[in-house]
């Protein structure tokens, strides 16, 4: 598991199928989870950047909380 993403977050367990492939990403997922609530709440967004960008700085935020 890598600090910065979080590992796996639904990991795939066929490595005759995709070889090499750890499915989504923790970060990726807590981004996913952050996006919706921004675009319900668009107020929440700082209006230079980007909804992304911000998913994935809230992103960050719960995996620093989340990983020791």
């Amino acid at each position: 598991m890598k600090r910065e993403d979080g590992g796996p977050a639904f990991g795939v367990h066929h490595p005759d199928i995709l070889p090499g492939y750890q499915g989504m990403t923790l970060r990726d997922w807590f981004a996913g989870m952050a996006l919706q609530g921004l675009i319900i709440n668009p107020r929440s967004v700082c209006v230079d950047c980007p909804i992304s960008a911000r998913a994935y700085e809230l992103a960050d935020a719960m995996l620093k909380e989340a990983l020791p």
